[in-house]
């Protein structure tokens, strides 16, 4: 509708966009678009945390820096004094080593000064059975024909997981008691593993990863050396030592040989400290009289 000037009627009602389309004209807030943009300003409570937070993190790296730091300092001040530890730890160690060789070497020589008295004391006989005795029992070297039975410890895998060392395949003491049981039974007259005497009193024992033999480390690969009949090695190799040993090598990769020897000499045990003895009833003192033992 007009009015007569042409103009539009003022009381002509006018559109105006409902609910729905103003919506979705502007699904925003207008509070929520003002807190956006101060965020992106880093304004406002977001912001303020943030940087808060920023300078924390900042500060906790500060001091563990300061801290690794002093560590490395302290450690590094300490250095010198275990290493002097340590180095007089080695120097005790080789000392007392070489002094133990000395001692060794001066009771073998009063052992030769008193065989050799002994000998001009005793007639041809006499010596000929104490030899013979010595001989049975470990105390007098020996030499013949035998077998050597070598084993070795073998590949040492590492757990992919945990990194674990596995030690199936490493040689254990009842291994060479094994090997040497068996070779006692096979007819053996003496044995020795990596050079170390066996005598009716030594013992084969584990320590941690070591084997020792009469309180003596011996290390891989073991060679258990015999001497006795002809057959030896043969009989070890086909008896049940030998499959034990067959299956070590096929399953854990352990190292395992059986060979014959001929003319081998096989060192004299260390002779067992003397605590007591008691003479025979038939056996008379140098005065007549029998003595009393002594320790």
């Amino acid at each position: 509708m007009t009015t007569p000037d042409g103009g539009a009627d003022a009381r002509q009602p006018r559109f105006t966009p409902d609910f729905l389309t103003e919506l979705f004209r502007n699904p925003l807030d207008p509070g929520y678009a003002d807190a956006a943009a101060r965020r992106q300003r880093g304004e406002g409570p977001t912001g303020v945390r943030r940087q808060v937070t920023k300078g924390v993190s900042s500060l906790t790296l500060v001091a563990l820096g300061f801290l690794l730091v002093v560590a490395y300092q302290q450690t590094m001040a300490d250095e010198p004094a275990r290493t002097q530890a340590r180095d007089t730890l080695v120097d005790q160690v080789q000392s007392r080593r070489e002094e133990t060789a000395q001692l060794q070497a001066r009771a073998e020589r009063l052992r030769a000064e008193v065989a050799g008295l002994r000998e001009q004391q005793l007639g041809g006989a006499a010596v000929a059975k104490l030899r013979g005795l010595e001989a049975q029992t470990g105390f007098a070297p020996v030499k013949g024909s035998g077998a050597r039975i070598t084993v070795g410890d073998g590949p040492t895998p590492i757990d992919p997981v945990t990194g674990e060392r596995k030690n199936e395949a490493r040689v254990r003491d009842t291994d060479l008691q094994l090997a040497v049981n068996a070779l006692w039974a096979a007819g053996a007259e003496a044995v020795a593993i990596n050079g170390q005497r066996l005598t009716a009193t030594s013992a084969i024992r584990q320590a941690g990863e070591a084997i020792l033999v009469d309180l003596r480390p011996v290390t891989t690969p073991y060679q258990v050396v015999a001497v006795g009949p002809g057959s030896l090695a043969d009989d070890f190799r086909d008896g049940a030592a030998g499959k034990f040993f067959r299956a070590l090598n096929s399953k854990y990769g352990m190292s395992y040989d059986v060979t014959d020897v001929h003319g081998v000499t096989l060192d004299a045990a260390t002779q067992p400290n003397l605590r007591q003895a008691t003479p025979s009833a038939s056996a008379p003192s140098a005065a007549g009289s029998p003595s009393k033992g002594g320790r």
